[in-house]
């Protein structure tokens, strides 16, 4: 996978990367590899003009209180490092069982606590002085309009790689979801 974003950096495209909740132990030394520009979350972009808030959305997600306090204990570096030491056969075997608990509990929680929290959502948006907010995890891709003290805002979410491929593109006249024909 790193070569090939190599190949498309070389051809002049760069490649920013926001780690998301399945990838966030992706390291620098993998990103100088790839050529990838490493993104916080959150991030804010001017988008032709337009301060935009990039972050991945899982943060937004405040009433899933038992993937909170995951994502609390799993991004603190000393058990990244703890984990990143492991063998990786270990590592790919932890990963598993969390895969497999992870879709397990969400058929136990309610849709709303596994989407963000309009009081999230709003937070986000007015620390950050944006109008308009993109971000994953939830992967119910839409635009969603909304109005933040008087201000006209717009949050995008984007799709995923399993279901229906599909990706976000901005230009000056604004954004648009499009998707891979099947």
């Amino acid at each position: 996978m790193a070569a090939r974003l190599v190949a498309f950096a070389a051809a002049g495209t760069p490649i920013f990367f926001m780690a998301g909740n399945r990838d966030f132990l992706l390291g620098a030394d993998y990103a100088r590899r790839a050529r990838l520009t490493l993104l916080p979350d959150p991030s804010v972009v001017d988008l032709y003009g337009t301060p935009t808030l990039l972050m991945h959305g899982d943060s937004l997600c405040t009433e899933d209180l038992a993937y909170q306090r995951f994502r609390a204990v799993a991004r603190r570096p000393w058990v990244q490092g703890g984990f990143r030491a492991l063998p990786l056969a270990l590592r790919k075997a932890i990963a598993r069982r969390l895969r497999t608990a992870s879709r397990q509990a969400q058929g136990h929680k309610p849709m709303a606590a596994m989407d963000v929290t309009p009081a999230a959502v709003e937070a986000a948006l007015e620390t950050a002085d944006c109008a308009r907010l993109i971000h994953g995890h939830t992967h119910r891709p839409a635009r969603h309009a909304l109005m933040l003290r008087g201000r006209a805002c717009e949050r995008w979410v984007l799709p995923d790689w399993d279901a229906r491929t599909g990706w976000l593109s901005c230009d000056a006249a604004g954004c648009a979801l499009n998707y891979l024909e099947a």
